[in-house]
């Protein structure tokens, strides 16, 4: 497990290079006071309408669990099915001693100056463990919340869903309506043991000069699914993250589907990398990813060390603005014989005949476009909340209007 860890740390930092570097220095560490609050009472009617746009409904219903932190502080945490544990990353460490033999496992603290950081400045994160068989029909609702205008928010989250167990996490990270700049650094270490499965979706909403930092690492066993959602459809200044998923067992599967929209000014690198270590271990990336004028870097990595693998890669980019930019990246590299991978990559525009055709159908020039848009971003994610559905349809609709 450490040389996977190092070469693929090795190989991140490489590419992270490429990205834009920041002076934490410019960020503040004076976050608000913010009150634990059982019942949301301190949240307004705009901040809980802006909430909803990353999918956070700020209510303990239909939910298995709900943690959300504002700024450094944890402002609301609480497990609502027996057979889950949702609790701050630094109580969990104070109430199980095994907690910290899970941390910086699959993240290397020294991979970059944002994971060394966020262990030398932690505010918290979300620690959340499904105990074994433990099948939950309802999502965990997490929520880190930028309250602060310049802030600096370090956190660092561990997921272990126990063998036989299942769980979907909804992560919806964004800002307080007045906030226009900050930093957000996430790590995370997700663990899905034997037969588990794991559904991580995770909705960014932040602001036009927020930079985003996540370093994220993934532990399968055998027979383990793991799936990740991500999805960024409003402005923010940087997100660079590049998560690698080890197939450690055999029949392993991982599944990493992302949906993008670079608006002006947006610097988006974004990407995934999937170790499949055993044999009949199976892999997805699936990558669209749409520019108005932004710039957006879209990266895949299969790297197959064992026979009887299969594995595939799309990335398809589509430019609307004569400002924006695509690079689409794919990358497959076969170590052993009787591996199974594939790759496609495509980056174009909309074609004047398909808008044509449209409107020969009944249909006016934007709600062509907004057709067609809505059609290229169309990747299935089960379990959203309808808020959030309504929000990401009404986005595709206004990237289509006057294009």
């Amino acid at each position: 497990m450490s040389e996977v860890k190092a070469r693929a740390d090795q190989s991140r930092d490489k590419k992270a290079a490429l990205g834009q570097d920041l002076n934490l220095e410019e960020f503040s560490r004076q976050g608000g006071d913010w009150a634990y609050d059982p019942e949301y009472q301190q949240f307004t009617t705009e901040e809980r309408q802006h909430l909803l746009k990353a999918g956070v409904e700020l209510t303990d219903a239909e939910h298995a669990g709900t943690f959300l932190q504002a700024d450094a502080k944890v402002v609301h945490c609480r497990a609502s099915h027996s057979g889950v544990e949702v609790l701050p990353i630094t109580e969990a460490v104070q109430r199980y001693d095994w907690v910290s033999d899970y941390l910086w496992r699959l993240v290397a603290v020294d991979a970059d100056k944002y994971t060394a950081q966020a262990e030398l400045e932690l505010d918290n994160g979300y620690f959340t463990r499904v105990l074994p068989g433990v099948r939950l029909a309802q999502p965990v609702e997490s929520c880190l919340y930028l309250r602060t205008d310049l802030f600096a928010q370090y956190v660092h989250n561990l997921v272990i869903v126990e063998p036989g167990a299942q769980l979907h996490i909804i992560t919806g990270c964004t800002t307080h309506p007045s906030v226009r700049s900050g930093l957000h650094v996430g790590v995370s270490e997700f663990y899905v043991r034997a037969g588990g499965q794991l559904t991580f979706t995770m909705v960014h909403n932040w602001a036009q000069d927020v930079h985003v930092r996540p370093r994220t690492g993934v532990w399968v066993e055998e027979g383990g699914t793991f799936i990740s959602n991500y999805i960024l459809l409003k402005p923010v200044k940087t997100v660079q993250t590049y998560p690698t998923v080890t197939l450690a067992g055999s029949g392993a599967v991982a599944r990493l589907n992302s949906i993008l929209i670079a608006h002006p000014g947006s610097e988006i690198d974004i990407g995934g990398r999937v170790i499949l270590q055993a044999p009949h271990t199976r892999a997805e990336v699936i990558a669209r990813s749409l520019t108005v004028g932004g710039k957006c870097i879209s990266r895949g990595h299969l790297i197959g060390q064992a026979p009887e693998i299969k594995a595939h890669l799309e990335c398809r980019g589509l430019i609307l603005s004569p400002t924006g930019i695509i690079y689409a990246i794919p990358e497959l590299e076969g170590q052993v014989a009787g591996v199974d991978m594939s790759h496609e990559a495509a980056v174009g525009k909309i074609a004047a005949e398909e808008v044509e055709y449209l409107m020969a159908r009944g249909l006016d020039e934007d709600e062509a476009i907004s057709t067609i848009v809505r059609g290229f971003l169309k990747v299935k994610i089960e379990g959203l909340p309808p808020a959030l559905e309504e929000e990401m349809e009404q986005a595709v609709q206004e990237t289509g209007k006057g294009l």
